[in-house]
């Protein structure tokens, strides 16, 4: 794994910025994106978050591993660690070292299952990142 992990200070059980945030993206976008951060947030107890760079993110303690954005005609969900992760179904976007998102559009079908499971694997596999240290 080898890679430093990026921590973010002042990540929280529930941070009150986040119901704010979602109060301001209501709207089917808002409701994709509380959606699917919902289910970021029951991956564990271990689960914190705080709002970063005008988003919703997602940590395992203090090293984050999702989020997700509302734009003008989509939702992003996101995944820190995203270009290591598994994705059979092919859902994951982006060129970057690191990160890859799922783009969400209103009215264009999502593979639930396989999304849900790239959130699983990222919460696990920050999990092995952090305790292996």
């Amino acid at each position: 794994m080898g890679t430093e992990l990026l921590r973010f200070n002042g990540a929280v059980a529930r941070d009150p910025a986040i119901g704010r945030w979602f109060q301001e993206h209501a709207g089917e976008l808002g409701d994709m994106a509380r959606h699917w951060f919902a289910a970021m947030r029951e991956c564990g107890d271990e689960v914190r978050e705080l709002l970063h760079d005008g988003c919703p993110v997602a940590c395992l303690g203090d090293v984050p591993f999702g989020y997700v954005n509302v734009f003008t005609s989509h939702v992003n969900v996101g995944f820190f660690q995203g270009a290591g992760l598994p994705d059979p179904a092919r859902l994951l976007q982006g060129t970057g070292k690191f990160m890859r998102h799922v783009k969400l559009r209103p009215g264009t079908a999502v593979n639930e299952a396989a999304l849900s499971g790239l959130i699983e694997r990222a919460y696990w596999d920050m999990k092995a990142r952090v305790e292996d240290g």
